[in-house]
C-alpha cells in the first residue's frame, strides 16, 4: 500500500484525488491545505509520496518542495500544476521533485504518476515532456530563466500582487532581503515596477489572468 500526503488548498480537489487513489489501493494518510501545513506534518506522517500542488497561497508549492527536501533529501514528491508553461516544471524538477503532472492530464495518470514516484522513478506527463523538449530544441528561453530559485519564488508572488511585507512573511525572510531580491528581479527583467512584472508573468503563462 502506497501512503500518500495530499497537499492542495482546495478541499474539493483533495476529496476527488482521495477517492481516485483509494480505488487503486493507494492510501491517503494525510491532507494539507498549505505548504506550511505540509512541512509541519511531514515528519509525523512519513508518507511514501507527497502529491504537491504548486499554486497555493502562503509560501507556495515550490518553496514547500524546497523545505520538504531540506527536511528529508529522500522525500519523494509528485508536483501537480495547472500551469501551461515550461518554467514551473523545470524549476520543480531541478529543485528535486521526482515527478510533474499537469492537472489537465487524464485522471488515471495520477495513479500511474504516484506509483512511479513511489518506486523512486521519474515521471513527467506526455504533454509537459513534449513542451520541454520543443522549448529546448527551439532554444526558446523565458526571461525568468535568468532568475535564481529564490528570485523566482519572490517574482511569482510579486506578479500576483503581493506586498513586500506579505512576501517576507510567507517566505520567512526580512523585508530588506525581499527588497534586495525585488531590485535584482527588476534589473534582470528590465521591469520598472510591479505591474510590469505581472505582465511578464502573464506573457509567459506563469500566473493565471
Amino acid at each position: 500500500m502506497i501512503r500518500v500526503m495530499l497537499v492542495d488548498d482546495h478541499a474539493l480537489v483533495r476529496m476527488g484525488f482521495s477517492m481516485l487513489l483509494a480505488n487503486s489501493q493507494i492510501e491517503v494518510v494525510a491532507e494539507a491545505g498549505s505548504g506550511e501545513q505540509a512541512c509541519q506534518d511531514y515528519a509525523r506522517v512519513q508518507p511514501n509520496v507527497v502529491v504537491l500542488d504548486l499554486s497555493m497561497p502562503g509560501m507556495g508549492g515550490l518553496e514547500a518542495l524546497r523545505r520538504l527536501l531540506a527536511q528529508n533529501p529522500k522525500a519523494r514528491v509528485l508536483v501537480l500544476s495547472a500551469h501551461e508553461d515550461t518554467a514551473h516544471p523545470r524549476r520543480a524538477l531541478r529543485a528535486g521533485a521526482l515527478g510533474y503532472l499537469a492537472k489537465r492530464s487524464a485522471p488515471e495518470a495520477l495513479i500511474t504518476a504516484v506509483s512511479a514516484v513511489a518506486r523512486g522513478e521519474r515521471y513527467l506527463d506526455a504533454q509537459t515532456a513534449q513542451a520541454l523538449a520543443v522549448a529546448q530544441i527551439d532554444g526558446e528561453a523565458s526571461p525568468v530563466d535568468m532568475l535564481s530559485e529564490r528570485e523566482f519564488a519572490v517574482f511569482i508572488q510579486l506578479a500576483r500582487g503581493l506586498s513586500v511585507a506579505r512576501i517576507a512573511d510567507n517566505l520567512k525572510l526580512s523585508t530588506s532581503t525581499i527588497g534586495t531580491h525585488l531590485y535584482h528581479i527588476k534589473q534582470k527583467l528590465k521591469a520598472g515596477n510591479q505591474s510590469e512584472l505581472t505582465l511578464v508573468a502573464l506573457r509567459w503563462g506563469l500566473i493565471d489572468a
